[in-house]
């Protein structure tokens, strides 16, 4: 397959081929764009400017730190103490290497990888592959506004239904930032990042943590029976996301503009910098909310299940300051993804299918189950982790995709993945895949070897 030169693009032309209507998703100032292109061009003062570069990883990393991952590392921590670490630090490890997968693929081909789906798999199965990714957005979306709705129901006292209108409200207006060119919301998003690292720093100073206990649950796999089992696949599926695959490419293929192999391997350079850094600092939220739940709940509280109740847990437990740290962490965690899984979501409409709709209207389509489940009644904290698993089952889709395009030397060219990064990808897409299945045996009733 063919791919396009990023540079060679006509003038109104997104970088997949279709026509520009306002600003794409992703799109740049034209201030930004030519510090990039100096920096690449290696004129003064553009060279080395690294900062330049940072954005597409960090927005992308706040998928890997959304209300989700709250309600499956509380769930975690407080059952198990610290004996699913190592699965927190698998998945992670696993992020890393499928998000610079996404990241290469955007940046070599110019495309992203819904339109790689587009353009390579037959009808029946690209709008299957459509089907399957717009119902993880919707489980996306539950996670992110059931989130932003309990933090400010804890904070405030109002109800969750309102909660979730003014979380709507204040995500609108963040993605408003975008028409002053995609540099604004990421700096937002970036400040949210920031904000929940700063508040889980400030709860692990406070938690009597076994750190002894904690490094031997980040190296000892175990599961020991069919509830760890679905809260490890909740895990993966809080952790690797799947919207977040599908949005990285979408971030970086037009970033810069690269001209030559030697542009996009500078980019991609820079793009891997970004990836660990950014999947480092969410790998470590991630651990810190196991350890914390684990060092506070664990020994005497293990039945702590859902948000509300861990809060209402840990202040007494830990005082005040515990408390007010981790509804500020929830509060920025379900609105910064939010805005996140709306600009995914487009994406992967646009991409797919080539249609693209209003921002509002997406955003009302994909946020419209959330409302449905507080509506009739539904344990929000039960439905956040149900929605980790539905995510995790969605994921197949995209990874297998990135195994498969980044491989193809008619796609990437000199960019191909080399044996080991290919071997790594189908051994990580194999452990997803596994764990799926094995969770579909248990809740099925089939004997799984190795359950307790």
């Amino acid at each position: 397959m063919a791919t396009p030169d990023a540079a060679t693009v006509p003038e109104g032309q997104t970088p997949g081929g279709g026509a520009a209507r306002g600003r794409a998703p992703g799109a740049m100032s034209r201030r930004t764009e030519q510090a990039i292109r100096d920096s690449l061009d290696g004129r003064p003062g553009g060279r080395g400017r690294f900062l330049l570069f940072v954005g597409p990883a960090v927005t992308a990393s706040i998928a890997y730190m959304d209300p989700g991952n709250f309600a499956t590392n509380i769930q975690a921590g407080a059952r198990y103490g610290y004996g699913l670490l190592w699965v927190v630090l698998l998945a992670n490890l696993t992020a890393m290497l499928f998000q610079a997968l996404s990241a290469k693929l955007g940046i070599v081909t110019g495309k992203n990888l819904a339109e790689h789906f587009r353009d390579a798999v037959p009808r029946s199965g690209r709008f299957a592959a459509w089907g399957i990714s717009e119902v993880a957005a919707m489980a996306t979306d539950l996670a992110e506004f059931l989130g932003g709705a309990i933090g400010l129901s804890l904070l405030t006292g109002m109800p969750l239904m309102a909660g979730m209108a003014v979380t709507a409200i204040v995500t609108y207006a963040i993605l408003l930032l975008e028409h002053e060119g995609f540099r604004p919301l990421e700096i937002a998003i970036g400040v949210m990042v920031g904000t929940i690292g700063l508040c889980y720093a400030v709860e692990l100073a406070i938690a009597p943590v076994d750190w002894a206990d904690a490094a031997k649950g980040l190296v000892t796999p175990k599961i020991p029976d069919a509830q760890a089992l679905t809260i490890a696949v909740g895990i993966i599926g809080a952790t690797v996301m799947p919207h977040a695959l599908f949005l990285h490419s979408g971030l970086t293929q037009g970033r810069g503009s690269p001209r030559t192999d030697s542009d996009r391997r500078l980019l991609v350079r820079y793009s891997n910098r970004e990836v660990v850094v950014a999947l480092l600092l969410a790998g470590l939220v991630n651990i810190a909310m196991v350890i914390m739940a684990a060092a506070a709940f664990h020994a005497g509280h293990s039945a702590v299940a859902e948000i509300d109740q861990a809060y209402r847990t840990l202040t007494p437990l830990l005082g005040p300051a515990a408390g007010a740290a981790f509804l500020v962490s929830l509060l920025a965690s379900g609105i910064s993804s939010s805005v996140v899984g709306t600009l995914a979501g487009q994406m992967v409409m646009q991409g797919f299918t080539g249609w693209r709709i209003p921002l509002l209207v997406r955003r009302l389509a994909t946020m419209l189950p959330a409302f449905v489940v507080v509506a009739i009644g539904v344990d929000p904290t039960r439905a956040l982790v149900l929605s980790q698993v539905v995510l995790s089952l969605a994921l197949p889709v995209p990874m297998v995709g990135l195994v498969v395009f980044t491989r193809r030397r008619s796609v990437m060219g000199a960019f191909a993945n080399g044996p080991l990064t290919q071997a790594a990808a189908v051994a990580g897409a194999a452990l997803v895949l596994g764990l799926n299945l094995v969770l579909l045996a248990a809740a099925f009733g089939v004997p799984v070897p190795g359950l307790e």
